[in-house]
């Protein structure tokens, strides 16, 4: 028995791309879940799979300068990322338009726009690695950049981590103790961190599953908690299950390492739903058979 959990459980890990993977996908798992717990009680959970789009043209102007070079892809979707945003923000204010119907127009536009430019520079290999990621090829320039970025976001959510509390839970609030009217700026912010989690992971996910690994623990950890912190704690600890599990079904079954990532989130999100303690289908009948005891 202990042979059997050690050649399923460890020593896939004898191998530096799976020892360099996990790294990878665990550092990501610290930093995307937190963003997503506060998109969804923003009410924004679709805002995180536009900018997962929205970073692709830069992504496949920098593939097309650079080659599959990671800080120029990392680059370009940063700045394109960023840009998208803020176009997104102008046309609302300006339109009197919905932030996320604009949000919804860029990314159809940047979308077909990115795999636009990566066809024309590249072949139909190059859109999949672009499009779906391959976890298993991270190196360490790629393992430090996506360690760095999962750093930067964490502790810039620690220092924020107040102001952004109320602004999901009172915006108006924020705006009146704002100086000099500057009410936007968390939203900025978190805004920018978005974009930079979308930018670390597309290399591991893609630019298509990134978000995945961001929103289904978050909206999974619904089930279990209504606190923020317990929300955030779930969320973290269900991604880092994801991740490793996902990593290890691809070596044993040689099935594609991201897709079995977001697959294994998915799965986690069903049970949840089924059988979480608050809102799942469980929960649901605990309280028609105890009508009068409250969750």
């Amino acid at each position: 028995m202990l042979d059997l959990l050690h050649a399923w459980l460890i020593a896939p890990f004898d191998y530096g791309f799976m020892r360099r993977a996990v790294v990878g996908g665990l550092a990501l798992s610290l930093a995307a879940p937190p963003l997503g717990v506060f998109l969804v009680l923003r009410g924004m959970s679709l805002i995180g799979d536009a900018m997962a789009h929205a970073i692709l043209p830069g992504v496949a102007l920098g593939f097309l300068l650079a080659g599959f070079s990671l800080p120029m892809m990392s680059l370009g979707g940063v700045l394109f990322g960023l840009a998208m945003a803020l176009l997104a923000g102008a046309v609302s204010r300006m339109g009197g338009q919905r932030e996320d119907a604009a949000m919804a127009s860029f990314f159809i536009i940047s979308l077909a726009a990115g795999v636009m430019l990566i066809s024309l520079g590249g072949s139909s290999v190059d859109l999949t690695h672009v499009l779906f990621g391959s976890v298993l090829a991270i190196n360490s320039t790629a393992l430090l950049l996506i360690a760095g970025i999962s750093s930067v976001i964490v502790l810039t959510l620690a220092v924020i981590f107040r102001a952004l509390v109320v602004e999901c839970l009172d915006p108006l609030f924020l705006r009146g103790q704002s100086r000099r009217g500057r009410s936007g700026w968390v939203h900025s912010v978190f805004l920018g961190l978005l974009v930079l989690n979308l930018t670390a992971g597309f290399q591991t996910l893609g630019t298509l599953m990134a978000v995945g690994l961001m929103m289904l623990p978050a909206t999974s950890a619904r089930f279990w908690s209504k606190r923020l912190e317990g929300l955030m704690g779930i969320a973290v600890v269900l991604a880092m299950l994801a991740s490793t599990g996902g990593l290890l079904l691809s070596f044993h079954l040689d099935l594609p390492s991201g897709p079995s990532i977001i697959l294994l989130a998915g799965a986690g999100y069903f049970f949840s739903a089924l059988f979480g303690r608050y809102h799942s289908l469980a929960a649901r009948f605990r309280r028609r058979a105890a009508p009068l005891v409250r969750d």
